[in-house]
């Protein structure tokens, strides 16, 4: 079981090395930055890794493509019926809700 747990743990280390090279080269070779989160999504997958959510908000649920918003997606608050964040993928043109919390009284 201890195995298990340390490929995990080296992985989740890759995946965010990958991210924040991703987010390095995103202005110069958006193209190198997709392909560094390709590879950390397979990483994940294959060792069966939760990618955090910090970064997982940044990858499109639809096409599966590195957004990073204000160049490759759009982010707009709704305070409409419950209030929510509305992320649109500028590959794809899909939309991606994530609910506000409210505050308790």
């Amino acid at each position: 079981m201890g195995n298990k747990n340390k490929v995990r743990e080296i992985a989740l280390g890759r995946i965010k090395q990958l991210f924040n090279l991703a987010f390095e080269v995103l202005d110069k070779r958006p193209d190198l930055s997709q392909r560094y989160v390709e590879i950390a999504r397979r990483i994940s997958m294959r060792t069966r890794t939760r990618i955090p959510r910090e970064n997982r908000l940044l990858i499109c649920r639809h096409c599966k493509k590195f957004i990073f918003p204000g160049v490759s997606s759009r982010v707009r608050l709704q305070p409409r019926r419950e209030p929510h964040i509305v992320i649109t993928c500028l590959y794809c043109s899909k939309h991606t809700r994530i609910p506000l919390k409210r505050e308790k009284k």
